[in-house]
């Protein structure tokens, strides 16, 4: 049998495409959640639509915190280039609302919908009988009955528990060694490894926001103003 080689792969970037948002390499580490065939290491925990179109995370996870409503949800898969996970309720939203959210995102593409800590047993039951994506339910203390959740149709867990995020994913993993588990890395690289070596299969990262992102690109502009200015200067001298 010919043995397989890994390859590294051609990278092209377009002119205007340069100044993507990156997503920390280490998530390559992770083994990722295959979601029907689509391999998923990476979510980027963004509802900006500008950031949305010039990242290079593996899919967008799009809760926030709003009650979910239809137009979100049709803006953010109309400019996405790749899979989206789209929040449908758990805490003001739940019931027939949640149900009918989550039908509709599965009917704008989404490959999957997230449910809100809070969400009641009943309408994790109810969003199962309806849509055909998997259901993520974010989870932010170890105290959560992840049993009683599987058991009413939850698929994978969404793990967000600020800086005790790891111990959640190493507890959770401990009880459900196959369990699906997404997790948010925290600000560091550190805290990303952490988090990935407690059990994680995919990360969430935050993105700096659309106006740190200009801070940074304006900062750039003045400089090269004041450098062709001193430069005029120093001709004119």
């Amino acid at each position: 049998m010919e043995e397989f080689v890994k390859k590294k792969a051609p990278k092209i970037t377009t002119d205007l495409r340069r100044d993507y948002i990156e997503v920390p390499k280490i998530i390559r580490k992770t083994s990722g959640i295959v979601i029907n065939g689509k391999r998923i290491r990476s979510l980027i925990f963004t509802t900006d639509i500008a950031i949305i179109m010039n990242n290079d995370a593996d899919a967008v996870i799009a809760v926030y915190p709003f009650t979910p409503h239809p137009a979100i949800i049709n803006g953010i898969t109309t400019v996405a280039s790749m899979p989206v996970v789209a929040g449908v309720g758990g805490g003001l939203t739940h019931g027939h609302r949640s149900t009918n959210i989550a039908l509709f995102a599965e009917a704008h593409g989404c490959i999957g919908v997230v449910l809100n800590s809070p969400t009641p047993l009943s309408t994790i039951k109810e969003v199962n009988e309806i849509v055909d994506v998997p259901i993520i339910l974010t989870v932010v203390s170890e105290f959560t009955d992840i049993q009683e959740k599987i058991d009413a149709g939850v698929d994978i867990v969404n793990i967000s528990g600020a800086a005790n995020t790891a111990n959640i994913v190493r507890e959770v993993r401990q009880a459900f060694p196959e369990l699906p588990i997404i997790a948010t890395g925290g600000p560091t690289i550190e805290s990303i490894q952490q988090t990935i070596e407690a059990g994680a299969n995919a990360i969430t990262y935050t993105p700096p926001s659309n106006g740190e992102l200009f801070s940074k690109k304006m900062k750039i502009y003045r400089k090269r103003e004041q450098q062709k200015a001193e430069e005029l200067d120093t001709e004119q001298q």
